[in-house]
């Protein structure tokens, strides 16, 4: 299981202007807060633990592949665009 936040976004484009903050220093869960368009922004883009089989495809594939700390680069879903860092394995 992992615990994970994430950041949804209309564009790639947006998404990477957002890693790009986030990378110069910027706070990941104030991002989401003040950017996504994903209801869990109200907890800083905290999704909780979750296992295999719960996500999406490509947001699990690229959720369980990160090392803990570590934001993935823009993953496309149906949803739109994610900024996805894991937060803690288990």
């Amino acid at each position: 299981m992992i615990r994970a936040s994430h950041i949804l976004v209309e564009t790639e484009e947006q998404a990477k202007s957002l890693k790009s903050e986030i990378e110069s220093g910027m706070d990941f869960s104030n991002v989401a807060k003040k950017h996504s368009k994903c209801p869990s922004k109200e907890t800083g883009g905290d999704l909780g633990f979750f296992d295999k089989g719960v996500m999406v495809k490509e947001f699990e594939e690229a959720a369980f592949s990160l090392e803990v700390g570590a934001v993935s680069a823009p993953v496309q879903t149906q949803f739109g665009y994610h900024l996805i860092k894991v937060t803690e394995k288990k």
